[in-house]
């Protein structure tokens, strides 16, 4: 499955019981950030995919960009930045 994002959007891998999931979310919906939240628990094959992308590492939020590039726990303030200048 392809999770690259349209442009302005990210797609946020994430669980349900991560603290830093929920706030960056609470923080993109405050800045009106559009996104598309992957549970890597229920969806097949985005555990992996989130490994892969962090280094062997399980890690979220694991943020997905436009451009096909990564960020491991971003700031909202970052997201927002990179969504600019994509």
């Amino acid at each position: 499955m392809d999770f690259t994002p349209d442009s302005g959007t990210i797609t946020m891998f994430s669980t349900t019981w991560c603290g830093y999931c929920n706030r960056l979310k609470k923080q993109l919906d405050a800045k009106g950030i559009g996104y598309t939240e992957i549970n890597i628990e229920e969806v097949d094959g985005t555990a992996e995919l989130v490994e892969q992308l962090n280094g062997g590492n399980r890690t979220v939020p694991t943020v997905l960009f436009p451009d096909g590039t990564a960020a491991t726990n971003p700031s909202a303030a970052e997201v927002e930045k990179r969504l600019v200048t994509v």
